[in-house]
């Protein structure tokens, strides 16, 4: 088992109001801003929920991805996962769209796709998010 923390500071009411974001365990990043105006219009060089799952999404999807075609006995040379994930007021986080293109020598198509599949099932964020989000795949393979 592995603990991992992030915090959180806001000032400020929800439409003036910033705050900042830090990844405590890793000490990666610190006080990374994050305003409204950044969850729902241009970023403005600052961060969101939205961008953040995105980011563990697309991390951890290219982990079940390469997991899966390994035991299939097709490591890949390169995964690059995109996530866009979609955030509408008063409905909240809607759709996570995955784009693949995935470097897998010696797997056909039909091989890639059963890995795509798999990965869906395997990735535990996508696990956290089905029933409650959209998840969409589109995979290329090169």
């Amino acid at each position: 088992m592995a603990d991992r923390t992030a915090s959180a500071v806001w000032q400020g009411d929800l439409f003036e109001g910033s705050g900042t974001v830090s990844a405590v365990t890793s000490g990666l990043f610190t006080e990374a801003g994050v305003t409204w105006a950044a969850r729902t219009e241009e970023s403005g060089g600052k961060t969101s929920p939205e961008e953040l799952l995105a980011a563990a999404h697309s991390a951890c999807f290219c982990m079940a991805l390469s997991n899966e075609l390994s035991t299939r006995g097709h490591p890949p040379t390169r995964l690059e996962v995109q996530a866009t994930c979609t955030f509408e007021p008063g409905k909240g986080v809607t759709t996570m769209a995955l784009d693949v293109t995935a470097e897998v020598p010696g797997v056909d198509e039909a091989g890639f796709r059963e890995g795509l599949d798999a990965a869906i099932d395997s990735c535990p964020v996508s696990n956290a998010l089905r029933g409650n989000v959209d998840i969409q795949v589109d995979g290329t393979l090169g």
